[in-house]
């Protein structure tokens, strides 16, 4: 990244990110191995007052307790078209993302495209400070023949933004396939030392995703998420569990 970088967001993002004058949307992408889910679009819109040149790059990811961090994978199975552009004033590029590898992926891989805000070439003599932005769209890969499997590993009492109370919530995925927290509710309970319900709250799909982000949890990762939860703890045993966000 050069001076002044900025990195759409990865869990937490909600469908968009801009800084100053551009728009990057979606910042998350899932992609099938097979069918029509092999390719998808990610557009750039430049909203500011002069040309935005850009350019695509493409890193392969490793998973961590906490996200992703860049690995030393191969990003050849995925193609991203044009590789650079010169998007006008007021107009949007569309970026042409697709997968070319192997149809039968064993488990799911993940990469982030990275949209490369590049220094414009100044007059013969001319000298100036310019701040550039690279925004990170994460692109996650699987078999549509592979699912996730996502269980609950622990659950502790926890402090969230500005010392309020939080429920730190360990999810493992045993799958083949990467999941989401954010698609099913989750339910977080509180029993006392007699074994007494104490607390109990459901949080929707939709409510995880704004107060944590959509919870992607890859394959074979086991992740902590904090989750801010009004009225809780108050001393007792946590517990918590993964709901069909469909059931009622």
């Amino acid at each position: 990244m050069t001076l002044g970088a900025a990195a759409a967001g990865l869990v937490g993002a909600l469908g968009a990110s801009s800084a100053l004058a551009t728009t990057v949307s979606p910042v998350m992408v899932d992609l099938q191995t097979a069918g029509r889910g092999v390719v998808a679009n990610i557009s750039v819109t430049n909203t500011g007052a002069g040309p935005l040149p850009v350019e695509i790059t493409v890193t392969a990811l490793d998973p961590t307790p906490s996200g992703f961090q860049p690995g030393n994978g191969s990003a050849d199975d995925l193609l991203v078209a044009p590789p650079t552009a010169l998007i006008p004033a007021g107009q949007t590029q569309t970026f042409r993302v697709q997968w070319i590898g192997d149809p039968d992926l064993a488990t799911s891989k993940h990469y982030y495209v990275s949209v490369n805000q590049l220094p414009v070439k100044l007059p013969e003599g001319q000298s100036a400070v310019q701040i550039v932005y690279n925004f990170q769209v994460l692109v996650s890969v699987s078999s549509p023949n592979k699912k996730p499997e996502l269980t609950i590993k622990s659950v502790d009492a926890a402090k969230g933004e500005g010392d309020k109370p939080a429920i730190a919530v360990q999810v493992a995925n045993g799958g083949e396939a990467h999941g989401y927290i954010s698609q099913h509710r989750l339910k977080i309970s509180e029993t006392n030392a007699a074994g007494a319900e104490i607390f109990s709250k459901t949080i929707s799909g939709a409510e995880f995703q704004q107060m944590v982000g959509y919870g992607l949890v890859a394959t074979g990762q086991t992740r902590t998420v904090t989750v801010p939860v009004e009225g809780a703890p108050k001393g007792g045993t946590f517990s918590a569990a993964l709901l069909d966000e469909r059931a009622q």
